[in-house]
């Protein structure tokens, strides 16, 4: 009995040393070992949803972003829109913006410099470009809508900044053209002014003279006038002188 209980104390010590090896072998695997093929599913969701594929470090847990980083304005890329913006985005738009399929969402205007918002509808598509005279200048293409709207008004308010020495610059041109305008008239004013001077002038002269040969005919007339009556009274007393003599002597009635 003894031996029997010898080799069934054996066998037990046994089927527990091979129960501990599967228990361990069992035990769930570090977090820094995850397998290939959960990276590749993230990957494959990355694509289908349009977002960069993001693997995780290592034995590295999510760490939240600076405040800095958290606020910062929606006018800064993100590394993909970087990437995006850097393999040309801008020739990419220029080519569909030929075709039909892109839809124009909204458009600010300043000066000559434009922001708009378009739309790809197959592929849920943003474009935001910020362009100079209809030329694209930057275009960044986001799945985001979002951040797209975002990037629109921070290009829409940077088209504001841009043209504001523009806008000033025109309004300038225009008044110096406007005060060049008046100046011109004014010059003309002035110079019919002095037309119209240098005529008087010449007349009040031509009219002087005029007045002076009057006046000297008009003295000459009156001296005639003065000797032609002094004359016809003479003549007249030397008529009734004559008169006289010739009716000397008979009554007068």
């Amino acid at each position: 009995m003894s031996d029997k209980w010898r080799v069934r104390r054996t066998a037990l010590a046994c089927l527990m040393v091979i129960g501990g090896m599967g228990t361990g072998c069992a035990q769930p695997l570090p977090a820094n070992m995850k397998p290939a093929a959960a990276s590749t599913a993230n990957a494959g969701a990355a694509q289908s949803t349009g977002a960069p594929a993001v693997q995780d470090a290592p034995g590295a847990a999510a760490q939240p972003l600076p405040a800095s980083q958290a606020n910062a304005g929606a006018s800064a890329l993100t590394p993909d829109e970087a990437k995006q913006n850097a393999a040309g985005n801008v020739a990419e738009l220029q080519r569909m913006i030929r075709g039909s399929e892109l839809n124009e969402l909204r458009t600010t205007y300043n000066g000559t410099y434009g922001a708009s918002l378009l739309f790809y509808g197959k592929e849920m598509t943003y474009y935001v470009a910020l362009f100079q005279n209809k030329t694209f200048w930057r275009v960044i293409k986001t799945v985001d809508e979002t951040r797209a709207e975002a990037i629109y008004r921070d290009f829409a308010a940077k088209t504001g900044q841009l043209a504001e020495v523009e806008i000033r610059r025109t309004r300038l041109e225009a008044q110096k053209a406007y005060t060049q305008h008046l100046i011109e008239l004014t010059q003309e004013h002035a110079d019919r002014l002095q037309a119209d001077l240098a005529v008087a002038r010449q007349q009040q002269a031509v009219v002087a003279n005029q007045q002076k040969q009057t006046s000297d005919q008009a003295n000459a007339l009156q001296a005639e006038k003065t000797a032609a009556q002094n004359q016809l009274r003479d003549m007249q007393r030397q008529v009734t002188e004559l008169q006289r003599q010739v009716e000397g002597g008979l009554p007068t009635r």
